[in-house]
């Protein structure tokens, strides 16, 4: 059965955990009960609205509309969120869980001073800021794969909102999964289990999926390396020059995300006003 955000039965272990003042437990129950917050909020503002639906109004279009809303709800949980899971937090968990703060890979972790010196703190503020961290990353991977660094870019803008919703790693540490990796039977580091958007058979579902977590932004980008490089499914991505575009469209035919419009949202990403910007400052020093 496929998991979401409203189906309670999934989490009688982590109800327990919680009970036993598990930080992290505890931050898993006040992130599910911040996005499930922001879902109703989200559908209270839409049955609020005076005007026409934009899709028209419909048992479909409705379905898909409260699907889109939890999926936006668990997204704004994942990243800085609203402060509502930190409060939680901080009124139920122990000493240690009440001094941290709201778990995002983009953004300094505010723990004990023994956690603060071993814990990475890139500070991804703006697009700007993340294109330089990852740029150096993005060339050596791209001169290796032979595509255009650019395209690595546009996908890691992508998977991360331009590295402001990074997926949070296990008991606050950063995740560093840039490229939406899962982890699968043959991976044997470190991983998250988060919730997720995929589209079987043309249709979008909820599911809880396990994805790949590292220690840092080089650690990721050598496994996304590894991963085109040598996975005969993305033989076709590879050697594809500075053509961007048919680096897109090869990624989504070897299968690489369930979104049947993945593709089109790099390009589109590729073709933006940030990309532009960002690619010129990388550039010009500017």
């Amino acid at each position: 059965m496929t998991s979401t955000i409203t189906d309670f039965t999934q989490y009688t272990n982590l109800r327990k955990a919680a009970a036993e003042n598990d930080p992290a437990a505890l931050r898993e129950v006040a992130n599910l009960f911040e996005a499930l917050f922001l879902q109703t909020m989200l559908k209270s503002m839409r049955d609020a609205s005076l005007g026409d639906p934009l899709f028209g109004d419909s048992e479909q279009q409705e379905m898909y509309q409260g699907m889109m809303d939890q999926q936006l709800a668990v997204e704004m949980a994942s990243g800085k969120g609203v402060g509502l899971a930190d409060m939680l937090v901080r009124q139920l968990g122990s000493t240690d869980a009440a001094t941290t703060s709201r778990p995002d890979a983009a953004y300094p972790i505010e723990r004990s001073s023994s956690m603060k010196s071993r814990l990475p703190k890139p500070a991804w503020s703006d697009p700007e800021a993340f294109a330089r961290d990852i740029w150096p990353h993005a060339e050596r991977t791209a001169r290796k794969l032979n595509v255009a660094p650019e395209a690595i870019l546009a996908q890691a803008a992508l998977e991360t909102g331009w590295g402001k919703h990074v997926m949070p790693g296990n008991n606050g540490e950063a995740s560093f999964n840039l490229f939406g990796i899962k982890s699968g039977s043959g991976w044997s580091g470190d991983q998250v289990v988060r919730n997720t958007l995929e589209v079987r058979d043309g249709v979008p579902r909820q599911e809880r999926a396990k994805f790949r977590s590292y220690s840092n932004v080089s650690s990721a980008f050598a496994d996304y390396t590894n991963l085109i490089a040598e996975n005969p499914r993305y033989e076709n991505v590879r050697d594809s020059g500075d053509d961007a575009s048919s680096f897109a469209r090869a990624l989504q035919e070897s299968g690489y995300a369930t979104d049947p419009d993945y593709a089109q949202k790099i390009e589109n990403i590729l073709d933006g006003p940030t990309m532009r910007r960002v690619i010129t400052e990388l550039r010009t020093g500017n």
